[in-house]
């Protein structure tokens, strides 16, 4: 296929499975890549059209794609989305018989089948039986990242992929990931053997997110917050984040006593219980689920609409991995993240015993100039990808709540004096306590209760202490000595600002301003495009329609149609099959499928609600 051919047949592809007119940047020219016969590394983020880079060149070219994925749930969420518009795909997997398996080859060596899933450790054991009759249009490797030692997510099994250069020297091969460093990239090429492969990368931008960074309070309060978040997202899917199995255990007791739907998730749990859990949030049967980063890898689900940390992930690509469940279909989606001094304690420990102590160790730093930075926070992600925007984005807790500035050298002062008086031997907890004149048994039994400064700054919540000693921290006025017992310890800097020498200007404390995490705050991206918001009342009747389809071809709502289909068709009000047919994300397959369905809910909607 020459290059004046392409163009036009990879867009109308792209028009009659997909129901798109046109496509995001660089994927056109990924495409063209692998379809003139060069290998590629792909780095869109989450949600920005990585997949289409290989299932459209799997559709123009003869034989099969071979898509190599890390998860049979990940695998199966795709095979089922491309069977419902319309193309031919299959998996190959420890879930299915034997038999099942051999169909789907024999299928594939007919012809009948354009991309084929399969995991890395089958793949390997595959090939050795195919014969040279299988014609192998390209390989695409999903979740690149993890072929890479300096990923965040390494496994062993896919660093065995370079034989597949060797094996197949004139197959093209696409690797694909959304999160990868500068380090990562390179190494994902010369793992794979393809030093030659062109980079794709977009902007690592997700506009639609909000992002919103709370600090160092209690338990409690994390909690009471936690329940308003929920509360002002009732009835939409979202997923909150734990750092160990048994806090996913709580947390979900917690909400349900609360008479929230919620469910934990960590691989501790028996795998017939993970699935019953995972098929229920795909389902939209429930719509909370509290895990650790165990769960999400292998979900597609395009209607996640937030995504809450309870702790500090230990990097940057985690994280940002993390809040990209959430919004996939680009419509309005939240990230609300925890972050506290024993976060940060839990995950240097688990740094140092990682194998990978200096690696993980400056990644855990980046994530936690990004959770204490008063900046805007999607320009302090963003410069971790070496992606740098010159305007603030307008749409996070920073942006929308500017901190406010103050003196705060008699309040350092007061710090660093009872740090100094304990001899530089307690942590933080203690060092509060003495500063708010607490009455415990230990402050009293090591006699802190005599110092000067016992309690100097009483009239100073727990909270407000400890963020204002984290922003010391952050400015290098003390120090954690976490080889001896995590006790705080003044820094060179530190004794200049206690004898006067040094003033020192802090952001005022207040989390309920900075939580930007309600409704309320959310008219900036109430519309993602230029068109007024749709009709609330349609827009819930469209999903209740999703639903009753999806009930009955036994498959995810969002299979169907994801949020910002419905929201098309809710905008555009389509009463014939040429009007449904004509809008943004609606396929020729799906035309035939469910044209009817939702016209018919329009016309029923309008004769209610008649446009004036």
């Amino acid at each position: 296929m020459n290059n004046s051919d392409l163009k036009p047949r990879a867009l109308g592809v792209l028009r009659r499975f997909y129901g798109y007119n046109s496509f995001y940047p660089l994927q056109f020219e990924a495409i063209q890549c692998v379809m003139q016969g060069n290998d590629a590394v792909i780095l869109m983020p989450t949600g920005g059209g990585k997949s289409l880079c290989f299932q459209i060149p799997a559709l123009l070219s003869d034989g099969c794609a071979i898509i190599i994925s890390p998860l049979l749930a990940l695998m199966k969420d795709q095979v089922d989305a491309l069977q419902a518009m319309g193309i031919p795909a299959a998996s190959v997997n420890s879930a299915q018989s034997d038999s099942f398996n051999r169909q789907v080859i024999e299928q594939v060596y007919a012809g009948r089948i354009k991309l084929l899933y399969i995991s890395p450790e089958r793949l390997l054991t595959e090939i050795e039986q195919w014969s040279g009759e299988m014609k192998i249009s390209l390989f695409a490797i999903d979740e690149a990242h993890c072929i890479s030692q300096w990923g965040h997510d390494f496994r062993p099994e896919y660093t065995q992929l370079a034989t597949l250069r060797q094996r197949f020297p004139s197959v093209p091969i696409m690797a694909l990931t959304a999160t990868a460093d500068r380090l990562t990239r390179d190494d994902i090429s010369r793992q794979l053997g393809i030093p030659n492969a062109r980079l794709f990368m977009t902007s690592f931008d997700r506009p639609n997110i909000r992002l919103n960074v709370v600090s160092n309070i209690s338990s409690t309060d994390k909690m009471k917050m936690i329940t308003r978040f929920i509360t002002a997202h009732r009835g939409e899917s979202g997923i909150i984040y734990c750092l160990r199995r048994t806090d996913t255990e709580k947390m979900a007791t917690r909400l349900r006593s609360l008479g929230f739907n919620a469910a934990a998730f960590h691989a501790g749990m028996p795998v017939a219980e993970k699935e019953q859990v995972q098929t229920a949030f795909l389902n939209d049967d429930l719509p909370i689920v509290c895990a650790t980063i165990a769960f999400g890898m292998g979900i597609n689900k395009s209607n996640v609409r937030w995504v809450i940390h309870s702790n500090m992930p230990k990097s940057i690509e985690c994280y940002y991995q993390e809040i990209g469940r959430a919004g996939r279909d680009g419509m309005p989606a939240e990230a609300l993240m925890f972050y506290s001094f024993g976060d940060v304690i839990t995950l240097k420990s688990l740094a140092q015993d990682s194998g990978q102590e200096a690696v993980n160790m400056n990644k855990l730093r980046r994530m936690q100039q990004y959770a204490e930075s008063n900046v805007c926070r999607r320009r302090t992600l963003l410069s971790y990808f070496n992606e740098h925007i010159d305007h603030d984005c307008g749409n996070c807790d920073v942006c929308l709540n500017p901190p406010e500035r103050f003196d705060a050298t008699t309040l350092c002062q007061m710090a660093l004096s009872a740090i100094v008086r304990t001899n530089q031997r307690e942590g933080v907890t203690a060092i509060i306590d003495i500063l708010r004149g607490s009455g415990k048994t230990d402050i009293i039994a090591k006699g802190y209760d005599k110092l000067r400064t016992y309690g100097v700054g009483r009239d100073l919540s727990f909270a407000t202490w400890n963020a204002y000693l984290l922003q010391m921290l952050q400015m290098g006025i003390i120090d954690v000595a976490y080889d001896d017992y995590n006790h705080l310890h003044v820094t060179p800097f530190g004794w200049e600002v206690l004898k006067g020498l040094k003033q020192v200007m802090l952001s005022k404390f207040s989390y309920t301003q900075r939580a930007a995490t309600t409704k309320e705050k959310q008219t900036k991206q109430s519309s993602l495009d230029e068109m007024p918001p749709a009709d609330k009342g349609l827009f819930e009747r469209l999903k209740e329609t999703r639903l009753a389809i999806a009930r009955a071809q036994h498959v995810p709502p969002y299979i169907v149609f994801s949020d910002r289909v419905l929201d098309v068709i809710a905008r555009n009000l389509p009463t014939t099959r040429e009007e449904f047919a004509s809008l943004y994300g609606i396929g020729e397959k799906k035309t035939e499928m469910y044209w009817l369905q939702f016209t018919a809910t329009v016309r029923d909607y309008l004769a209610t609600h008649p446009r004036g």
